[in-house]
């Protein structure tokens, strides 16, 4: 492990991303106020089906044509919802949905993602008719019970650490460079919606963020706990929830343990990005935010991705 010197601004914050309705389009913002779970907003509702199992683009892919948007001032730090405060959810064939902002009442019992299970909150009947006329299946809106629930992380990676429905960890970054060194190996370049991240930063060489464990992004401290580890939902067109071959073929090529990883216990991973935790939250505090334009600084590295846990 290496640990820098007085560390230098080694890249800037280019872009940030919020996923309100997990596996639904992201929301590109200027700002994200941080919570204990993750940047506010991000993954806090799921679809599930009828046994109460989340429905996500791996086998729904038409969810990635779901736009979603909030209040502008939602991503300002200590808003709070008003009765007319709604998230708007529009899709193909679909009349608009709008779900107020203010918690719901009724519970959902038994819902389940990933190795998580427990109670959630129901969005209602109208958000459910919406959901299962547009997928045609059985479907309902949930809310991530914080009140109630609590989803800690993997927790030999980063213990004591929670998210709501994202994945696995409650940020990921990716950098400009690493997605324009895949590009230039694809016959028809991709954005970065393929891989979802909530970060996304520009100045730096590519896949630097492979090594990193430790950085800070304005005043805010960051671990970098786990490579991301990629699904098939970077093969979906998420403007036509269309699946094909690349990118993955190619990160088969360029980014599988078998190349990144030659020493360690092989897993048929591909990786793309890195998985966060934020050290430094603090409760109560003004001042957890992360804007574009903020500068990344590297605390601490690993020399090589051999090296990094994944």
């Amino acid at each position: 492990m290496e640990k820098a010197g007085a560390a230098e601004a080694i890249a800037k914050v280019s872009s940030i991303f919020i996923y309100p309705v997990k596996s639904c389009r992201g929301i590109s913002v200027s700002q994200a106020p941080l919570t204990p779970t993750g940047f506010r907003w991000d993954r806090q509702w799921l679809v599930v089906n009828s046994k109460g199992r989340a429905y996500t683009q791996r086998v729904e892919p038409k969810l990635a044509l779901v736009e979603v948007e909030l209040p502008n001032e939602a991503f300002v730090e200590g808003w709070e919802p008003t009765k007319s405060s709604y998230l708007v959810l529009k899709a193909p064939g679909m009349d608009v949905l709008k779900v107020s902002l203010s918690a719901p009442r009724e519970k959902a019992d038994g819902v389940s993602m990933w190795e998580w299970s427990g109670s959630a909150l129901d969005e209602g009947d109208a958000a459910s008719k919406w959901f299962s006329d547009y997928i045609g299946k059985p479907s309902r809106l949930v809310r991530f019970n914080t009140v109630s629930e609590t989803r800690p992380v993997e927790p030999e990676y980063a213990p004591g650490y929670k998210t709501m429905f994202s994945d696995k960890y409650p940020y990921m970054l990716i950098s400009q460079g690493s997605m324009d060194a895949l590009n230039q190996l694809l016959r028809e370049p991709i954005p970065i919606n393929r891989f979802r991240p909530n970060i996304l930063v520009d100045g730096c060489e590519p896949f630097s963020e492979d090594l990193w464990t430790e950085i800070k992004i304005d005043k805010l401290t960051f671990l970098g706990v786990k490579l991301c580890s990629r699904c098939k939902v970077p093969t979906i067109n998420q403007d036509t929830g269309i699946a094909g071959p690349e990118p993955n073929n190619t990160l088969n090529k360029i980014r599988s343990d078998t190349v990144l990883r030659p020493t360690r216990k092989q897993q048929g991973k591909v990786y793309f990005g890195q998985n966060l935790v934020c050290k430094s939250f603090l409760t109560g505090q003004k001042g957890n935010v992360v804007t574009v334009g903020d500068l990344v600084y590297v605390l601490n590295k690993v020399s090589s991705t051999d090296e990094a846990a994944a």
